[in-house]
């Protein structure tokens, strides 16, 4: 027991190592991208700007609202880092971390409690803009659950397990993306409005909601939710590559793949400009749902086949 604690609390210290660097390499993409350097001052190249930013923003005042519901206001943020951290335990690691064989199933749970922390840091900021944020970026994130749940549901069906340990045995002659490359590229554009990532950042709006559902946040709490994202998006890279890109934890090439399905998250958000509301639920209700039925259905049949081609 003990040992897995400190093995979790490694594990903990270095997603958050991590998440300095993913901010690092997102600001160095985007000024390159839009004709300019990026961080380059502090530290070579500006290796230390990430650390730099955490210190000066755990320093500040935390500036709370004198109309909002303090104690709600104020943990909203460390539970959104909380389940953002917790759902690292999923992966199949190989190093006797944590395995059990229902990690899908606590992949999706996680997902869904993500989805209070917004709710009510938007709730209890008091503010009408943060209520507003909040509002859009649940309704958002509830559409695409669905459609991730339904993919995650159709490879349940292909493997025959709820373990993601299940992936790599699968995939050590073929890769899933070569039999299901439209269901990897629907899955990772809803891992993008899962994350609250450009094109589909609705839960931010400059013109009309300011920043959202964290208007009201500033030092800690800002920084804690800013960590949250980030760590979703790494873990989101890593799930990308362990359900599509199969290979071992424990293999250079799998930190080498993660890496890359990051860089195309700060790629999209520095090429695509923010899509419209109402065309963002629809491309989650009359195109994403369907299709991921059909892959379903598709996998069911295939699974079905095989299973009549041995016994017969």
């Amino acid at each position: 027991m003990v040992v897995e604690i400190v093995n979790y609390l490694v594990l903990i210290v270095c997603v958050l190592v991590g998440v300095a660097f993913v901010t690092l390499l997102e600001r160095k993409i985007l000024g390159y991208i839009q004709i300019r350097k990026g961080p380059n001052k502090v530290g070579y190249m500006g290796i230390l700007q990430p650390f730099s930013d955490a210190v000066k923003l755990f320093t500040k005042e935390q500036v709370v609202p004198t109309v909002s519901n303090f104690l709600v206001y104020y943990m909203c943020p460390i539970f959104s880092l909380f389940i953002s951290l917790l759902v690292w335990i999923v992966l199949p690691y190989e190093l006797g971390l944590v395995s059990f064989n229902l990690s899908i199933l606590f992949f999706l749970c996680c997902l869904s409690m993500g989805v209070y922390s917004t709710m009510v840091a938007g709730w209890s900021s008091n503010c009408k803009y943060s209520l507003l944020g909040s509002l859009r970026a649940v309704a958002q994130t509830i559409s695409y659950e669905v459609s991730l749940a339904l993919i995650l549901l159709s490879f349940v069906m292909l493997i025959g397990g709820f373990n993601l340990e299940l992936f790599n045995k699968y995939q050590e002659y073929f890769w899933f993306i070569t039999v299901a490359f439209p269901l990897s590229m629907v899955w990772f554009s809803s891992c993008l409005a899962e994350t609250n990532r450009t094109p589909f950042d609705f839960a931010e709006g400059e013109s009309e909601l300011v920043s959202g559902f964290n208007t009201e946040y500033g030092a800690g709490g800002f920084a804690l939710i800013f960590m949250a994202e980030y760590a979703s998006i790494l873990f989101m890279s890593v799930l990308f590559v362990v359900l599509f890109l199969g290979s071992s934890l424990l293999g250079i090439f799998f930190f080498f793949k993660s890496v890359m399905i990051a860089f195309v998250f700060v790629w999209v958000r520095g090429t695509l400009p923010r899509f419209r509301y109402d065309k963002l639920m629809y491309m989650a209700w009359k195109s994403y749902l369907p299709l991921s039925i059909n892959y379903l259905l598709f996998f069911l049949g295939f699974k079905l086949f095989c299973f009549c081609l041995v016994y017969n």
